[in-house]
This record gives C-alpha cells, structure tokens and sequence, in this order.
C-alpha cells in the first residue's frame, strides 16, 4: 500500500493521518465496486488495473461513461455532495483500490488545503470527460462505439462473450440495438477483425481495429 501512496504522489496529497485510514482492496475480473443509487460512503483511488463507468437513465437504458485507469478517484463528487453514487463501477480487469472512509476524510482533511485543491481538480477533469462521453454517444458512429468498447474490455485478454444477453448488454452500453451490434459484428467478421461464434467474440487483428476505432472514445 505504501508503495502505491509513494507511486502516485498521494503522500503530497493526502494529510498523514487520512493516509493512516487508507486499506488496499483487491477486486476480481467483473466484480461490482458500487452501484448507482447505493448510499456512498467510501473513496476509491484506483491504482491498479481497468474499471468500467456506465450510467442507468430513468428510462432504464444503459450507457457506457468511460474506462477508468490508474489514478483515478470513484466517489469523489459524492463525496462533496453526500449523494448516492451516480454511476455503476465494475473492474474490467483484476484491480487493486486504496478506499478510505468519507468520515475518516471528513475529520483529517476537511480544511486541508492541498487536498482540497487535487478533490477540485479532479471533478472538474470527470465533468470535462462526462460532457466528451455523451457527444461521442451522440456522435460517433455504431462501428466506431463497438470498435472501442471491443477494445476497451479486452486489455489483457482477446476474448469477450457473445451470447444473446451479452450483446444485448454491449447494445444498451453502448447506445444502440441488439440487431445493430450483430450486424456490425457481422462486419467485423468479414473484415477479419474478430472472430466469433455464438459464446465468444476474439479479436484477432487489434490494430485493424484500432483505426476503425479512430480514438478510443471511451478511454
């Protein structure tokens, strides 16, 4: 734990007694951290491995916010606001967190200036890439979102599911429907970019992919 706090600099951010609250918390490939509308009660320094962001309309439709990688902070607008947590975490990757209390940070770095400023500039840095996620939604083609998120969920592995729940997941995640991720995967078929049958998709030429991707959109 301490080398993570010396690695990223939090021992300059963070008051020692706040650092003293800290534990290190491994999750698995998969694994929920926290969930939209749960109460929120912790802080989160990913330090280690890929999380997944993805935000729940009123509606009831999923889309995908962003990938997370080392350093980043879950829970921090929370954590100013006391709200519920406003998205839905999950570790794409084997993933290491250093996770202090909000209580514990109320009562060691409530006045602590330094501190402060880094909480600042983070959430205006998360509301800065909210506003980018929803254009590139709105935006980008299907081909393009797909292409990104293939990439963004396979880092250290080339496969991912493709059962019929799994795409439907991957459409609500990414905005469209079923019938157009099984098209495009159809495509990416053709082109020999993956290969897939009816419970994996493999990418197989990932630079190919990458310029079909253009930017990683979610990243």
């Amino acid at each position: 734990m301490e080398q993570f706090i010396q690695q990223y600099g939090l021992d300059d951010v963070l008051p020692l007694a706040a650092r003293n609250d800290l534990r290190l918390v491994r999750y698995v490939p998969g694994s929920t951290i926290c969930s939209q509308g749960d109460p929120a009660q912790s802080l989160y320094f990913l330090v280690s491995g890929k999380l997944r962001v993805s935000h729940t309309s009123v509606a009831g439709k999923r889309l995908v916010l962003s990938f997370k990688q080392p350093l980043d902070l879950i829970g921090d607008i929370e954590y100013v606001r006391r709200t519920p947590y406003l998205n839905t975490v999950e570790a794409v990757t084997a993933v290491e967190m250093l996770v202090i209390s909000f209580d514990a940070l109320a009562h060691h770095a409530t006045d602590d200036v330094t501190w402060l400023n880094y909480l600042l500039a983070e959430i205006t840095r998360k509301f800065e890439m909210k506003s980018q996620s929803m254009s590139f939604n709105l935006f980008y083609p299907v081909e393009v979102r797909l292409a990104s998120y293939l990439l963004s969920m396979t880092p250290e592995t080339t496969t991912l599911g493709s059962t019929v729940d799994e795409l439907t997941d991957i459409a609500d995640l990414i905005g469209t429907s079923y019938r157009h991720v099984n098209r495009t995967l159809k495509r990416f078929v053709e082109q020999g970019l993956i290969e897939r049958d009816r419970r994996s998709i493999t990418v197989i030429n990932r630079n190919r992919l990458i310029e079909v991707a253009g930017e990683s959109i979610y990243e």
